[in-house]
């Protein structure tokens, strides 16, 4: 009687849920409320991690919400782990470039082995550290700050960050900035900048990611989409950008492709609602 009434509770709940047009996959389980990167595997699976304050490890989860393996970092600490990308090789990047506050000296990249091929529960991480030569102060004055990031991708031998502008007032503009793929200390590289929209509430870049194919490049906002095409990978911003309304307003903080069309994209438990994973075709006009 117990297990029948949580089902149609869940299913109550899901029905009176508006996830606009992302198709509902699973609810995450009550341990990963926090999910703030995703990483598509071959298997029907994902990698997951969490934000900042939660354990140093990255989990694999089925469709149907089921944690499958856990792994532990070694060698890492979750400061403000907020996005995750793959190289061709399999290798992972756990960007730990939360900034919340824009005072942050120990930015760092997380570099991992494939960790499909991880039969241990732990793995070593390699660290690629960086800073931003544009910052001058930390934190410089709340109209500059332009430092925090949660959104990375991989391409050739390259990793892209795209910063979350938090400055006050807001003007949407994000730093688009490249390093090297290897471990080491860096400065990174102003390459270029965009502006999706005007609106603080949806126009913060939460997650971006890359298609297999190389073709599209996709930014998260809390609702909404930002497609680039036609780019010359050094600069994407000087492509062509259309911007897709999700028609919803959860916390999204998750985007990755499944193949060249299709994306899964993840929300963190926010005022009751979130905490699932999705699925959004793109059109082929998109």
């Amino acid at each position: 009687m117990a297990k029948s009434l949580c089902i149609f509770s869940l299913f109550l709940m899901l029905s009176c849920s508006n996830f606009g047009q992302l198709k509902y996959i699973t609810g995450f389980p009550f341990a990963l409320d926090e999910v703030s990167g995703i990483l598509h595997t071959q298997d029907s699976t994902i990698w997951a991690l969490e934000d900042g304050g939660n354990k140093d490890e990255i989990y694999k989860v089925d469709y149907k919400g089921k944690i499958l393996k856990t792994l532990e970092i070694k060698n890492a600490k979750n400061k403000d782990w907020e996005d995750m990308t793959k190289d061709f090789d399999g290798n992972v990047y756990i960007a730990d470039t939360g900034n919340n506050d824009n005072e942050r000296k120990d930015l760092v990249i997380y570099k991992i082995p494939n960790p499909d091929k991880e039969k241990d529960d732990k793995i070593k991480a390699e660290k690629i550290e960086f800073h931003y030569p544009e910052q001058k102060k930390f934190p410089p004055k709340k109209a500059s700050q332009f430092f925090d990031a949660e959104a990375i991708f991989h391409t050739g031998n390259r990793l892209y960050l795209v910063t979350k502008n938090r400055a006050k007032p807001f003007n949407g503009q994000a730093f688009i900035y490249s390093l090297p793929d290897r471990p080491g200390k860096y400065t990174a590289d102003l390459v270029g900048t965009i502006t999706v929209c005007p609106d603080s509430k949806t126009c913060q870049i939460t997650a971006i990611t890359i298609s297999p194919n190389k073709k599209k490049i996709v930014a998260l906002g809390y609702g909404k989409l930002f497609v680039f095409t036609d780019f010359e990978i050094n600069d994407f911003s000087k492509g062509t950008m259309a911007t897709i309304d999700l028609g919803t307003r959860t916390q999204l903080e998750s985007v990755c492709f499944m193949n060249d069309t299709t994306l899964l994209l993840a929300d963190e438990v926010s005022h009751g609602s979130g905490g699932n994973l999705y699925r959004y075709k793109l059109s082929d006009q998109q």
